[in-house]
């Protein structure tokens, strides 16, 4: 059974900086596309990152370019996201999700899922 588990959410003044990690199990993302989302109550899924297999192309956000920096470890089947420079409108319960079937900007395209982590940020 695959899983994603993320960790490294958290509450954070605005300028702060986190980590997310995200490490799957059950089968090898290797050569699959990772990312990450995040959604607000009453709104959808949005793209935030994704990298389409170790060491290829990378792709964000218009909203998070310059101030997060997405990162993979196949050796630990890991994906990260680096988060600098925090913004109040970053808070968000922040996704990780891997295999990608379609456009990586739309979540319906992505076919595995963590249980998301929740990124608040004070202003």
């Amino acid at each position: 059974q695959v899983q994603l588990v993320e960790s490294g959410g958290g509450l954070v003044q605005a300028g702060g900086s986190l980590r997310l990690s995200c490490a799957a199990s059950g089968r090898t993302f290797s050569s699959d596309a990772m990312g990450w989302f995040r959604q607000v109550p009453g709104n959808e899924r949005e793209f935030v990152a994704a990298v389409r297999w170790s060491g290829g192309p990378i792709y964000y956000a218009d909203s998070v370019k310059g101030r997060f920096t997405i990162s993979r470890d196949n050796a630990k089947n890991t994906v990260y996201l680096q988060m600098n420079s925090l913004k109040p409108e970053d808070t968000a319960v922040y996704y990780c999700t891997a295999n990608l079937g379609g456009s990586m900007w739309s979540f319906r395209s992505w076919n595995y899922w963590g249980q998301g982590t929740q990124v608040t940020v004070s202003s």
